[in-house]
Parts: structure tokens; sequence; C-alpha cells
């Protein structure tokens, strides 16, 4: 068994490297950059490989003795195709961080067949966005199909986020991601949702914002609903409290906002950032995530996920992912949301060693009250 960290030098590649020699995997570094790779491996008494995004000999030549890749590299929609492809034609597994719902829609239709008769399976989203989300969702949905909806919502607090993760929201923010109405996808609209949430105490009721998540796109391969509804709190998304109420209002205007020039001087400005929270800050940031699953008879079963240090969490779920799928028997091949790919309670479970904890709950209450 042989891992490629693909994307090692940045923050959260080095978070990922940590894992893997935290459970003694053998890896193999990858990457675009010589001297930091070179650096990286130094450090580490690692194996190196240079291997750019559009040259798919050289990914291809990296991959070659490889039995999974984890990709920490984005933003995933401008750069991430030519490494799918390269792990289809090496029949090596494939699973990444991104939080960007366009690319995990193009891994799905792109990829998702051409992965299937190579007997390889593409994971996308296997991160803190979105497994946990994903999975929960999942287990509520579970003897209650074929659903009216399923309601997704997230609660992030203190959140410090890396230079990659802006980097994609600025790709995530200038549109071109997708809803889930009437058992399909179709372009999300630029209009103003209006809607508040009540999450678990302490958190309480909370004004959303509309959130492009990726279980938009992974939920309906795994359950069947009508319609898939994912939301976040505005406190979670505003870069300051005061804002919160205004931001549902603000985002139509942004994505606007994002397909100008300006976007490309935001993409530098970004550069001069530090390149992600400290350790102390990075492990503070907590998290919520509620699935709601309505039948078409009106009831409902609410599920409940909860953690804390999400950059970490990713790097968790990423290395236990790849190990999985590394292992001698697994055979689920295509392009898979994180549920369709493991035994969805026995991952979650597993998170429960590194803060991570789930449970579900039949109510009543509205989900997605105005």
């Amino acid at each position: 068994m042989t891992i490629v960290l693909y994307g090692a030098t940045g923050y959260t590649g080095r978070l990922v490297l940590d894992e893997l020699e935290r459970r003694g995997l053998e890896y193999v570094l990858g990457g675009r950059d010589e001297a930091k790779l070179a650096r990286l491996a130094a450090e580490r008494g690692a194996t190196a490989r240079v291997a750019r995004l559009d040259d798919e000999r050289a990914l291809r030549e990296l991959l070659a003795d490889a039995s999974a890749v984890i990709s920490c590299a984005g933003p995933f929609t401008l750069a991430g195709h030519g490494l799918v492809r390269a792990a289809i034609d090496t029949g090596t597994h494939y699973l990444d961080s991104t939080g960007e719902q366009p690319f995990i829609k193009q891994v799905f239709d792109d990829h998702g067949a051409a992965a299937e008769r190579a007997g390889v399976a593409l994971v996308p989203a296997l991160g803190f966005d979105y497994s946990p989300g994903d999975c929960i969702a999942r287990l509520t949905a579970r003897g209650r199909e074929p659903l009216e909806e399923l309601v997704l919502a997230y609660a992030v607090e203190g959140l410090g986020v890396t230079r990659g993760t802006m980097r994609s929201a600025l790709e995530i923010g200038k549109g071109g991601d997708f809803v889930y109405e009437d058992g399909d996808w179709r372009p999300a609209p630029l209009g103003v949702l209006r809607a508040s949430f009540d999450f678990p105490e302490p958190i309480g009721r909370q004004p959303m914002a509309r959130y492009a998540s990726g279980e938009v796109i992974t939920v309906p391969r795994h359950t069947r609903t009508k319609r898939v509804v994912s939301m976040v709190t505005a406190r979670t998304m505003a870069p300051h409290p005061s804002l919160a109420p205004v931001l549902p209002y603000a985002m139509p205007a942004l994505a606007l906002t994002l397909r100008t020039p300006l976007r490309g001087l935001l993409n530098r400005a970004i550069g001069v950032l530090p390149e992600g929270p400290a350790e102390a800050k990075r492990r503070k940031a907590t998290f919520t995530v509620v699935a709601v699953a309505r039948d078409r008879n009106g009831s409902e079963r609410r599920g409940v996920v909860r953690g804390s240090d999400v950059y970490g969490l990713t790097a968790v779920t990423l290395v236990h992912g790849a190990e999985l799928m590394s292992a001698e028997g697994y055979d689920r091949a295509g392009a898979l949301a994180p549920a369709a790919a493991f035994d969805t309670e026995a991952f979650l479970n597993y998170l429960g060693d590194h803060g991570v904890a789930w449970d579900l709950s039949a109510g009543a209450a509205d989900p997605a009250g105005t």
C-alpha cells in the first residue's frame, strides 16, 4: 500500500502528511513546486516527485505504483481534472479535500463512467466539507425513503480559513453552482434565501444563507429524495458578526462581482495573507451539521453531527478513507459520495476518537421556517 499525497506542501497537505505518519502508512509526496517539495522531503525523510497538474504523463508516472491518491491542491475547478484522469488511467483510487460544488458535480458527470469501467473509486469532498454532512444525511434518511426533502444546515464557530480555502471560495462565490429540486439538478438561482433554522442549544434559531455545499450533489446519488436544501448560518459566512443579518441579501451581488476582474485582484491579495490559522485557533473551531429528512407524509427525523478542528478533521477523514480504499478487498468503483464509498455508520464512529459525535432523533419542528 502506497498513498500519494498531492499538494503536500500546503496547509491542509501538511496536516494530512502528519496523519499519514501518525498512522505509519507508506506515502510519496507529490506537487507542483520542486523547491518546496524538496525542502519538505528533506524535513520528513520522504520520497517526493514533481508533477505539474497540466502534465498528465508525469501524473501517471507519479501514480503508477500507488493504491490511492489524496489531492489537496486547489482550486479544483481550475486544476483538478488532470489528476482525476491520471488516477483512472493508472487504476488508482482517488479522494480529495475540495469544497467546490461545481467540481464535485464534474467528477460525477465527466469521470464517473470511466472510473467505474476501470474499477477505480473517485471520492471528491472527503474532508470536513462534506463527509460528515453526507454521512449524517444518509443515516437520517435511512428507512424513510422516498423523501419529500432533505435539509442540511451548517453552523461553524471560530473558523480561521487558509489561503487555499479562500481561493476556492472565490471560485465558489462567482456562481455556477446547483440546486436539487423535483428530482434533478438545475442552476442555482441568484435570489435571496429568506429562512431561519432551529439548531440544538446553545446555538438556537439562526438566520440562514443558501449554501452551495457538496451534499446537494452527493446525497441524491444514494438517497431517494425529491429535494435537497443546504443552508449555513449567516454568522458563519459573515466577516464580522454585525454583517450577518444582511449577508443573505449581499450574496447575489457578490456572485456577480466575482465574475469581474476583481476576482483576480482578490486572488493576488490572498497570497500575502498567513497560510492558515495557528494550531491553537484551528483546534478551537467547532461545527454542528443538522440533517432533516422529511417524508411525503410530513413526518421527519433529525440527525446531528458535531465536532471541532475542521482542518484537523479533514486530514483524519482523508487518510482514513485512503487506507480503507487501499485495503485488500475494497471493490467499490465509479464516482462515489462518502456515504456510498464506505460503511457510513462505521466511518462516523471512527471519527468519534477524533472528537466527532452524532445522533438521530425524531422531531416535528419546522426545519426551514421563515
